[in-house]
């Protein structure tokens, strides 16, 4: 027991070191930062790419840091600071803008990549770890004096040892924010977003709402009036093969006036039979919760989750019934747990 407890402890110390090197590089984020956005921002608009380098961690963090751009509509690769020199530097374009990555700012084939793609005119934003102590104290690094613009991490040492951790979280969320930042000054929206990732759980919830729905209004989905009895609009939903859980009822102008659920029968039958003959407008849940026809799918999710409301009435912008959405449906996209 005390093993595990103190395992515990170490891994909260290595968090906290963590965190707290990403709180210091929050505070310490100046004009240099919006100068770097300036960069990508410009290379997106021209038709360049943003071409992400480093060697080792810093590579790997350095392709998530180029997908992120990607995810967000800013054209990004990573490319290998070594293979660069036997061809790769034929991905290099005028138009493009480079993201040079380096701890210590002296990775040799960063730096001579660097020195390259400087004498070729290309911008470059180097992402070092200088410590914030030693800003002042010694001369840039060799890839600091080749950029355009200098970022830093103000990393004064790892989590633990010389194991890379507090320096590649740094870096990640550097990347993250100049990714991100670059997006907000295109103004990209989570459209944007959901057109470039049409597959997996995040591709569902970011779909609208009106393409996953099953039961339209018109189609297969019998809208029932207010002035049908239970039995009748029972009778008219069995018409189709398939119907939701639910019934949606409808005034005299077409808008959504109510529901009339699975369980709403049930209970009806249990108690008083013969209010099957009366008005369904008598036994139905008047303004029931609904999602706008413009809503996404994640909506949907949030309200059954919130709510635990199995059938949601989509409406349209003069509360018209477009469709129903079941519960059901976001099971088998499994983005809702059945229970």
């Amino acid at each position: 027991m005390n093993a595990e407890r103190d395992e515990t402890l170490f891994a909260q110390s290595i968090l906290r070191a963590e965190a707290s090197a990403i709180a210091h590089l929050a505070d310490r984020l100046d004009a240099d930062f919006s100068r770097a956005v300036d960069l990508i921002d410009a290379c997106s608009r021209s038709g360049g790419t943003v071409l992400v380098t480093g060697l080792g961690k810093s590579g790997l963090i350095g392709a998530k840091i180029a997908a992120t751009l990607a995810s967000l509509g800013i054209p990004a690769h990573s490319v290998h600071p070594s293979e660069a020199a036997h061809g790769d530097l034929g991905r290099f374009r005028p138009s493009d803008t480079v993201i040079a990555i380096s701890f210590s700012g002296e990775t040799e084939e960063v730096v001579n990549l660097a020195a390259v793609l400087r004498q070729d005119g290309l911008p470059i934003i180097s992402i070092t770890g200088r410590a914030a102590s030693q800003d002042r104290s010694r001369p840039p690094s060799s890839l600091e004096r080749l950029a355009t613009v200098a970022l830093r991490l103000g990393v004064e040492a790892e989590a633990f040892g010389v194991a890379p951790t507090t320096s590649t979280t740094a870096t990640a969320a550097l990347g993250d924010a100049l990714a991100l930042a670059a997006a907000r000054r295109q103004n990209h929206t989570d459209n944007d977003f959901a057109r470039r990732h049409p597959g997996g759980s995040l591709g569902g919830l970011l779909r609208p709402v009106k393409e996953v729905l099953r039961f339209v209004a018109g189609k297969n989905l019998p809208l029932a009036p207010q002035s049908a009895t239970v039995r009748g609009a029972l009778e008219a939903a069995a018409t189709v093969a398939r119907r939701p859980g639910a019934l949606l009822v409808v005034d005299a102008t077409g808008r959504l006036a109510g529901i009339f659920t699975d369980g709403d029968l049930r209970r009806l039958v249990l108690t008083n039979p013969a209010a099957l003959d009366q008005p369904i407008e008598r036994v139905m849940t008047r303004t029931p919760r609904t999602l706008p026809a413009s809503a996404m799918v994640r909506d949907a999710v949030h309200m059954i989750q919130e709510h635990r409301q199995d059938e949601i009435p989509v409406i349209d912008d003069d509360g018209k019934p477009v469709g129903i959405l079941d519960v059901q449906d976001l099971i088998a996209m499994r983005l809702v747990r059945s229970e």
